[in-house]
C-alpha cells in the first residue's frame, strides 16, 4: 500500500483557502500509483475556535463532496483528517474517510477534547470508539484525532478487531514534539501494527504547529518523517510485516480483559 501524507499549514477561519491548497497539491504531488492520500486535523477552518459556529460545515455537506471529487478524480482513497462540523447534538471535530469511488468508509467525532487549546469551550466531544474499517483494498484500518493519541484505550479496540494501519491526524503542537513522537512509536509497538501519523505546520498566532509527519513499522522503527515545513511525505506499506510482529509476539492472543481494570475519578 503506497500511502501519502499531505503537511499542510492551515489557514485559520478560511475553508476556501485551505480547499484550494488540498486541490493544488492533489493536482502537483500525488502520484499515479498512489493507494491513500492522508490529511491533517481540521484542515477546513483550524483552530479559528471563536468563528467556528458560524464557519464550521453543517453535516459535511461542504466537505463530503469536496473529498468524494478529488477521490473519484485521482482514484485514491483520502484519509480526509478532520473538519469542524455541525451535526445531532453539537458542534464537532469530526473525522471520515473517503474511498477511491467516492464512497464515505468511515466517521467519528474527537473523543477526548483539548483543554490547553480550550475545544472544551467551543465542541462538543463524541462518544463513540473508533472502529476498524476496510479501505478499497481490503486493508482493515482505523483513524484516530490527535490528542484521542494520549489514551491507548481508543487504538486498542480496532487493532484487537484486526486493524493492520491506524492513521492519527492532528495540529501537534511543537512543544510537545517529543510526546507525538514517543506515544505514535508506542502505539505501533502495543498493537503490532502500523501507525501513519499526519500533522499540520506553521502557526496561527497562538500555537506552533510540529509537523513531523510521519509513518512508523509494527517494530516501532519510524521509516520515514517530514521536518517542519509544507511538504508531501509518501511510504510503502507492506500488510506481512504486521502479520509477521503479530506472531512473533502475540499480544491479542495473550491478553486478559477479565483481570483489567480501569480506574475513575
Amino acid at each position: 500500500m503506497k500511502v501519502q501524507l499531505l503537511q499542510l499549514e492551515i489557514t485559520p477561519g478560511d475553508v476556501t483557502v485551505n480547499e484550494q491548497k488540498i486541490s493544488d497539491f492533489f493536482s502537483t504531488v500525488i502520484d499515479s500509483d498512489t493507494d491513500v492520500v492522508v490529511l491533517p486535523e481540521m484542515w477546513n477552518n483550524g483552530y479559528a475556535l471563536a468563528e467556528l459556529e458560524q464557519k464550521a460545515d453543517q453535516h459535511l455537506t461542504r466537505t463530503q463532496p469536496f473529498l468524494q471529487q478529488l477521490a473519484t478524480q485521482y482514484d485514491v482513497d483520502i484519509v480526509a483528517g478532520s473538519v469542524s462540523n455541525h451535526d445531532v447534538g453539537g458542534l464537532y471535530n469530526t473525522a471520515l474517510t473517503v474511498s477511491r469511488s467516492g464512497t464515505v468508509l468511515y466517521s467519528y467525532n474527537k473523543v477526548h477534547l483539548v483543554p490547553m487549546l480550550d475545544e472544551p469551550n467551543y465542541l462538543t466531544a463524541g462518544n463513540d470508539v473508533p472502529y476498524t474499517f476496510n479501505l478499497s483494498d481490503g486493508t482493515p484500518v482505523s483513524q484516530i484525532i490527535c490528542y484521542d493519541l494520549r489514551f491507548p484505550e481508543l487504538s486498542r479496540f480496532p487493532a484487537a478487531k484486526g486493524a493492520k494501519v491506524i492513521f492519527y491526524v492532528a495540529q501537534w503542537p511543537i512543544v510537545r514534539l517529543n510526546h507525538w513522537r514517543q506515544l505514535l512509536q508506542a502505539r505501533a509497538i502495543e498493537n503490532d501494527m502500523y501507525v501513519v501519523a499526519v500533522n499540520s505546520c506553521g502557526s496561527d498566532g497562538q500555537t506552533t504547529y510540529a509537523g513531523h509527519s510521519m509513518v512508523i513499522d509494527p517494530n516501532g522503527l519510524i521509516i520515514t518523517e517530514t521536518q517542519e515545513d509544507e511538504t508531501v511525505c509518501t511510504a510503502t506499506l507492506d500488510m506481512s510485516i504486521v502479520d509477521a510482529q503479530r506472531q512473533a509476539i502475540p499480544v491479542f492472543d495473550n491478553m486478559r480483559p477479565d483481570v483489567y481494570r480501569y480506574a475513575t475519578r
